[in-house]
């Protein structure tokens, strides 16, 4: 594997090798590059990763350094190759970690698990390009790959640019949105800043949600006098996993191919708990025996029961299926028992700026004076609200166009981009969090590691198309 700085290549090399384009090197980005060099033998094939930092493998999922953030999947299923599901515990075993199968790693830890992983598979074909992209372009080879520092060709893109920031934290009554100041973190990753804190700092998060549980425990743990308080409109945690799950359920759906109802599905889970009650089999085995079939049931929703289920289900669905591990649950508890830890249900009705401080008032008429506000509210989703450079000139350009629920961008159920008339654009992928809209589970390793296997398939088989017509 080469890493290079974003330079311009060297003269007669554009065009001489079928050349694709990965956008992105967190876990997306390699799991495409894994399956690029793995299922072709083509020579000519030149797999190039446009990563901004040059670091592959973290991304803002796995990019922490703190290694009390751990996974929220067991370890048994976060293989990076689903014909192989042990290989994550054998790598553990062979490099001194925990190879529990029902464990839950550090996230920093997978991140080099996925670097090993795609260096046991580079070769010279492999390129790991620094600097951020700022567009591609269409052409009619192929695409150009415009850098902040150098210009690029490529038969083939693949986009596998992740999640997005937080979006901006607004106060309620004035509309307007959190100023830049020293009390405002706008970025819950940055953790250097949190630590920074005073010992005794007091802290409005601002979520409920995985990320936000993971600022919480930085926050309390390195600081044995800090108080935290988490808001969020409905004040739901994730749910915890059990210690030890070694039940099945086979959960029943409503059955197809035809439309199915948010109501229907709702209906069908609660009689699924129901029954597996009855038998002493607890609620996560039905939710887990629903996931096969969630991108089917997806795809059967209608558009307007799509709404209704963001609107009335999906949060209780999210902190069901997306749990914490056992270990952060009693870290949690303990916070409470302590009393360094508050879950309200409200948001932020005004946010007074006091310099190094800031006072907090809530939609329920509380007041915090606090050391800092940190935006955990989850990644933004619509791209037209986006700063991105490179999605905005996608966007402006027509190449691509956000979802209908404005959850990422549009897609055919392959991954391939659909521009703004709504045509798949050939050679176009896309891998990851941003095919939400199209098929709602897209965030887990499960589902990305199964979409860079088809997309992988997919470009192969049209490079191979396209040299034996030449």
């Amino acid at each position: 594997m080469t890493v290079t700085e974003a330079g311009t290549p060297q003269p007669g090399q554009v065009g001489q090798r079928n050349r694709v384009a990965v956008i992105g090197g967190g876990a997306s980005g390699v799991l495409t590059a894994i399956n690029l060099l793995v299922r072709s033998d083509d020579p000519d094939l030149e797999v190039v990763i446009h990563e901004a930092s040059g670091i592959v493998g973290r991304g803002i999922a796995y990019g922490t350094n703190d290694q009390r953030h751990l996974l929220n999947v067991r370890a048994r299923h976060m293989s990076a190759f689903p014909d192989s599901p042990s290989d994550l515990l054998d790598w553990a075993l062979r490099t001194g970690r925990s190879s529990d199968p029902q464990g839950f790693l550090p996230r920093a830890d997978y991140a080099i698990y996925l670097q090993d992983r795609l260096a046991d598979v580079a070769d010279d074909r492999l390129r790991v390009r620094a600097g951020r992209v700022l567009d591609v372009v269409p052409t009619e080879t192929g695409f150009e790959i415009v850098t902040e520092r150098s210009r690029s060709q490529a038969s083939a893109v693949v986009l596998a640019h992740g999640n997005q920031p937080p979006r901006p934290l607004v106060a309620s009554t004035t509309g307007e949105a959190l100023p830049e100041a020293p009390w405002h973190v706008a970025n819950p990753w940055e953790l250097a800043r949190l630590r920074a804190l005073p010992a005794d700092a007091s802290v409005v998060v601002v979520g409920t949600g995985l990320t936000a549980i993971d600022t919480v425990i930085t926050l309390l743990e390195d600081g044995p006098g800090r108080e935290v308080t988490m808001l969020s409109r409905n004040g739901l945690l994730p749910k915890p996993h059990v210690g030890q799950a070694h039940t099945a359920w086979v959960t029943k759906v409503p059955e197809g191919p035809g439309p199915v109802s948010a109501d229907e599905i709702a209906t069908a889970l609660a009689e699924e708990c129901a029954a597996a009650a009855e038998r002493g089999v607890n609620w996560r085995a039905v939710v887990d025996g629903v996931r096969p079939a969630t991108q089917d049931l997806w795809r059967r929703l209608p558009h307007a029961e799509r709404v209704r289920f963001l609107e009335v289900y999906a949060r209780d669905w999210e902190v069901r299926r997306h749990r914490m591990a056992p270990d952060v649950a009693l870290r949690l508890q303990r916070y409470r028992y302590e009393g360094r830890l508050h879950v309200r249900a409200s948001s932020i009705a005004t946010a007074e700026d006091r310099g190094e401080r800031c006072r907090v008032t809530t939609t329920d008429a509380t007041s915090y004076d606090v050391d800092a506000v940190v935006n955990c509210t989850g990644p933004l989703s619509d791209v037209r609200q986006s700063a991105d450079p490179l999605l905005q000139s996608l966007l402006a350009r027509g190449t691509v166009r956000p979802d209908r629920l404005a959850l990422g961008l549009d897609t055919t159920a392959e991954g391939q981009v659909v521009d703004a008339a709504g045509n798949p654009v050939p050679d176009l992928h896309l891998v990851g969090p941003p095919r939400k809209g199209t098929l709602w589970e897209s965030t887990a390793i499960p589902e990305i590691r199964a979409q860079a296997a088809q997309v992988a398939t997919a470009v192969v088989e049209r490079s191979s198309r396209r040299s034996l017509a030449n």
